[in-house]
C-alpha cells in the first residue's frame, strides 16, 4: 500500500492517495441528501427519547417521556372498556343460580365463551388445551368423575381445589402408602395388584391364584374407600377401579407403584384470595360442564 499525496484520476475525481494492488480509492464526498437524512434521524431519535418512554431506569419501568404516553395504559383502557360493556352480564353470571345458567341462552353463551378463555389461561397447563387430561390430571371430556360432575360439584372443585394447603374447604383424601409404610408386604401388594387387574377387565394379565388372595387383601384394606366392588366413592375422591379410565396408568407396574407409594394430586383453590373472580369461576365451571362429561 502506498501513501502518496492525493491526486486526481483521469475523470477529475480526487483520490485518497491509497492504492491496493493497483486499485485506487476515490475521495468522493457523501451525498448531501444522505447527510441531511442522517442528521434528521439523529434529531428525531433525540426528540423521541424526550417525548416517549425510552430508557430503562429500574425494574419498575423506563423514563416516562414528556407526553406521558404508555402502551400499557392503552391496553388497560381497552380492557376497562370491555369490562364496562360486560358489567351487566358479569353481574348476572356472578349472582344467578348455577343451574339456571344453562336455561338462559345469552348468559349460557357468554359463560361458555368466557369459561373457555379462563380455561385456556389457567387450566390447560394441567388438563390439556382440549381438556383431554394428562398423566395425573384427569380428562374433563368423559363422564368419569372423582368428586362429582354436576355443575355445583365442578364449581366447588374449581373454587376450593383439591388437597392444597391454603383452603380449609379443599377436597381432601389421602391414599395410604401400603408398601412404603410397610402396611402390606410385597407378596400382599402383588396379590392386590392382580385382583385390581382382574376387576378392571385385565384378567388375561393377572395370575388367578394371586388375584383370589388379593380379593381378601382388597376387602380388608381398600374397600373402605374404593367400595367392596371397586367402583369408587366420590365423597372421598376414590376412583372407580373397574373401568378402563386411569389417572396414572392401569398396567401392572403402574398399579404396583400406586399401591406401594400412593398418589397425592393437588389442585389450586382458584377462589382463594380471588385468584379467579366469582364470575370467572362460574364461567369455567359452565364451560367444563358442557364439554361432554357434565352430569
Amino acid at each position: 500500500m502506498s501513501k502518496d499525496k492525493p491526486e486526481q484520476n483521469e475523470g477529475g475525481v480526487e483520490t485518497t492517495g491509497h492504492s491496493w494492488d493497483g486499485i485506487e480509492e476515490y475521495n468522493n464526498p457523501l451525498p448531501r441528501w444522505w447527510l441531511w437524512t442522517l442528521y434528521a434521524t439523529i434529531v428525531w431519535a433525540i426528540g423521541y427519547q424526550i417525548a416517549y418512554p425510552a430508557w430503562p431506569i429500574s425494574s419498575e419501568g423506563a423514563t416516562p417521556g414528556l407526553l406521558g404516553w404508555s402502551t400499557r395504559a392503552d391496553v388497560a383502557a381497552d380492557i376497562k372498556a370491555v369490562d364496562d360493556a360486560n358489567a351487566a352480564i358479569e353481574h348476572k353470571l356472578a349472582s344467578v343460580e348455577l343451574t339456571e345458567i344453562a336455561t338462559d341462552p345469552e348468559l349460557n353463551s357468554y359463560a361458555k365463551n368466557a369459561g373457555h378463555a379462563v380455561f385456556q389461561t389457567w387450566c390447560a397447563q394441567c388438563h390439556g388445551s382440549g381438556a383431554q387430561g394428562n398423566k395425573g390430571f384427569p380428562s374433563l371430556l368423559d363422564d368419569d368423575w372423582l368428586w362429582g360432575g354436576n355443575i355445583e360439584d365442578i364449581y366447588y372443585t374449581v373454587t376450593h381445589g383439591i388437597r392444597n394447603e391454603v383452603d380449609d374447604d379443599a377436597r381432601f383424601s389421602e391414599m395410604p402408602k401400603f408398601g412404603a409404610d410397610e402396611l402390606l408386604s410385597k407378596d400382599e401388594i402383588e396379590q392386590v395388584v392382580n385382583h385390581v387387574l382382574t376387576i378392571s377387565g385385565q384378567a388375561d394379565q393377572a395370575d388367578p391364584e394371586l388375584a383370589k388372595a388379593g380379593a381378601v387383601i382388597f376387602e380388608d384394606n381398600c374397600s373402605s374407600c374404593h367400595g367392596e366392588d371397586g367402583k369408587g366413592d366420590r365423597d372421598q375422591g376414590a376412583p372407580n377401579l373397574t373401568d378402563a379410565i386411569w389417572l396414572y396408568g392401569g398396567d401392572k407396574d403402574t398399579i404396583r407403584e400406586t399401591v406401594t407409594f400412593a398418589r397425592f394430586g393437588v389442585m389450586p383453590a382458584w377462589g382463594w384470595k380471588d385468584r379467579l373472580s366469582e364470575s370467572d369461576r362460574r364461567a369455567v365451571a359452565t364451560y367444563v360442564h358442557q364439554l361432554g362429561g357434565g352430569e
